[in-house]
């Protein structure tokens, strides 16, 4: 049996190890509590689980969807973009659902990367940007994400003769693994940039909506020519707590809009009718349950940073998204430390190195813990003893 050449340019995934210690302490009678993935422990809101029940009933539910989506399901986009971001979108020919984003991150590296093309992907991030790219033939060119910088990509630093090679680049703000987010005046440098160098330019923005102390984070396409060379994914999946329901969207640029859903029509048939009912009830109904949210993840922030702190972790509070980024203290890297955490304390953090070279020294902690496993998760944290 010979497997794909494709197939083996994945590299392994750096968590294995770890994951032998979790399963060898459970297997022992040790209590783990995982801060390690950014998976919604809130239930999905009352209101929308009506409306799947509702629409699982319909018979035209029950046939194959269509790969472009429901009309309902694209003006509920549309709609949500113009009272979010005053951006206006043509619910048509820029608006297209997804199977999660994540499928449709993954899908658009085949629209624009044949063998040998470079994507400029962020470094620390999001793993889907690189194996997309390296799993249609091309070559990921890696940006680094650096805390003098704000964890914004130089675009001045890239080279000129990598700039007029590449095809895309990837951005994605608020910013997974880092916390960081991006204004206005630099999606600005970015879609100059983009242009500059005839790069299509995607914006990965899944976490607008989990923001701190009052922030807003921005769109990419509130940038008055951004739709002439971007597209924005989003998702519902962190804004209404609905990971497991798989329904997210592209929006912008109608040829990249247009080229992602011939390539899905060829691979997927589209998102179950129901979901995107349940989606479309999610974006157009009452938002107000959502400060309540952000004032949870808040909370959870300030233990998480508090504590951290105090074993000695820089840390900068993040304004947006899931996560807090810790550099590790001196004489560990970012794997030996969340070992050292998970052997000493039953603790599962993520090392940053699997996010990216540039993510060594760093430990990622996600908030999406229940109250009760958090506070005993902290005070086993605390104890932790730096050697």
């Amino acid at each position: 049996m010979q497997y794909s050449d494709r197939l083996s340019k994945i590299p392994p995934y750096l968590f294995v190890e770890i994951s032998k210690k979790i399963a060898a302490k459970k297997a022992a009678g040790e209590e783990v509590i995982s801060f390690g993935i950014g998976d919604p422990d809130m239930p999905t809101p009352d209101f929308v689980i009506d409306a799947l029940c509702q629409a699982a009933r319909k018979p035209e539910n029950h046939k194959y969807p269509e790969t472009d989506g429901t009309k309902q399901s694209r003006q509920a986009i549309a709609g949500w973009y113009k009272k979010r971001f005053d951006v206006d979108l043509e619910e048509q020919s820029q608006v297209l659902p997804l199977i999660g984003s994540k499928e449709g991150i993954a899908h658009v590296a085949l629209c624009f990367i044949d063998q040998g093309d470079i994507a400029l992907v962020p470094d620390p991030g999001y793993p889907v940007y690189s194996m997309g790219t390296i799993l249609a033939g091309g070559t990921p060119y890696y940006i680094p994400l650096k805390e003098e910088n704000g964890f914004l990509p130089d675009l001045e630093a890239i080279p000129a003769d990598i700039a007029k090679k590449a095809k895309v680049m990837w951005l994605n703000y608020p910013n997974n693994p880092t916390g960081a987010v991006a204004d206005l005046k630099f999606f600005q440098k970015a879609v100059d940039f983009a242009k500059k160098y005839d790069v299509v330019l995607f914006n990965d923005a899944p976490y607008t909506e989990i923001a701190f102390d009052g922030y807003k984070p921005a769109s990419l396409l509130q940038i008055d020519d951004a739709k002439d060379i971007a597209v924005e994914f989003h998702s519902v999946s962190k804004t209404y707590n609905m990971c497991g329901w798989r329904f997210g969207f592209a929006v912008g640029n109608t040829g990249i809009i247009k080229a992602l859903g011939t390539i899905k029509s060829n691979m997927d048939s589209g998102v179950p009718g129901a979901i995107q009912e349940m989606a479309a009830s999610a974006l157009e109904g009452s938002q107000d349950y959502l400060e309540e949210l952000r004032g949870l993840y808040q909370r959870r922030r300030d233990k998480m940073c508090r504590v951290l702190k105090d074993l000695g972790f820089k840390i900068n509070e993040p304004k947006a998204s899931l996560y807090i980024w810790a550099k590790v203290p001196d004489g560990y890297t970012s794997a030996e430390a969340a070992a050292d955490i998970l052997e000493q304390t039953g603790i599962v953090v993520t090392p940053g190195s699997g996010y990216g070279p540039s993510g060594e020294g760093y430990i990622r902690l996600s908030m999406t813990v229940p109250e009760e496993q958090l506070d005993k998760g902290l005070v086993k944290l605390a104890q932790w003893k730096k050697r």
